[in-house]
């Protein structure tokens, strides 16, 4: 059993699941037949997934599968085996991908910044860089992480948030890519088209040429911290320093609520490690279904 304040968040995560997937989350999930009707349905998984995740910090398809098994039994009589309930999960990946979007656009707050976005990217690990990975090939690869030191097989998940004072900033869009995809090119490729905004980023982002065409154009500027040019002499190092330290320490304390916003998403869904994914469908569910995890308490 549960407590009652527990029981009335259940509640309430299903009745909400229940409408998204009347109007939308039904066209992303994949189908066994046209004719499949199980007896637990995709809503009840979803709601146990989500409920479990952010209510009771189990973050393993097992973990998750254990408790529901032990706790909910009586909400859900019709859960069926382990094995059974990670084949319906996977299939579900599509419906948390659309459910974690339409909890964003939905309650966005209403102190988001117009003028201001964080960037950053985090990975995620599927397995370390000596290793060879075995599941979900077509999705991951290698590539090195200067923030942890190491090099790693996975994905990578790059933020674009709205500036809030004092408090989080609140994601405008979230990408996965592999995880050699330069934050750079995920910027040319998704977020240059943006007008009268200013970013802020680390020295992955600095491409003088680009972004002075971006202000020209978009009248949008990126703010970095500064990168030392290659072939500048000492003297000239020496001469700038104190502005450009400032500068970078400027730059570094705005960007720095993106970071934690990333802390805070691995604190609420252990989001960072995915090691035990064993399949593409599941590497998905474990990005995007934690993402919908993470935000769900936005509807209480």
């Amino acid at each position: 059993m549960i407590s009652e304040a527990k029981s009335l968040k259940l509640i309430t995560i299903y009745f909400y699941v229940c409408e998204r997937y009347d109007e939308e989350l039904k066209y992303h999930c994949q189908r066994f037949s046209n004719n499949k009707k199980p007896k637990l349905t995709d809503q009840e998984i979803m709601t146990i997934y989500l409920f479990v995740v952010i209510e009771e910090q189990r973050f393993k398809i097992k973990q998750i599968h254990r408790f529901a098994d032990d706790y909910l039994r009586s909400w859900f009589p019709e859960l069926d085996s382990y094995q059974a309930f990670n084949n319906r999960i996977n299939r579900l990946s599509g419906a948390f991908s659309q459910l974690a979007e339409t909890l964003i656009s939905e309650f966005k707050p209403t102190d988001c910044s117009q003028e201001q976005s964080l960037l950053d990217s985090m990975p995620i690990v599927t397995c370390s860089g000596k290793s060879s990975p075995h599941v979900a090939k077509e999705l991951i690869d290698k590539s090195y992480c200067s923030t942890k030191n190491m090099w790693y097989h996975g994905l990578k998940l790059h933020a674009l948030g709205f500036q809030r004072k004092g408090k989080l900033p609140f994601p405008e869009q979230l990408l996965l890519t592999p995880a050699s995809e330069s934050d750079l090119n995920v910027f040319k490729n998704n977020w240059s088209t943006i007008i009268d905004r200013s970013f802020f980023g680390d020295k992955i982002y600095s491409d003088k040429d680009f972004f002075q065409q971006l202000k020209n154009q978009r009248n949008s500027i990126m703010y970095t911290p500064v990168k030392a040019i290659k072939g500048q002499s000492d003297w000239e190092r020496k001469f700038d320093r104190a502005a450009n330290d400032l500068f970078s320490r400027t730059v570094s304390a705005v960007r720095q609520p993106i970071e934690s916003f990333f802390n805070w998403l691995i604190q609420k869904t252990d989001f960072q490690i995915a090691s035990k994914v064993r399949s593409t469908k599941g590497s998905l569910v474990h990005v995007f279904g934690k993402l919908a995890a993470a935000f769900i308490p936005l509807i209480f």
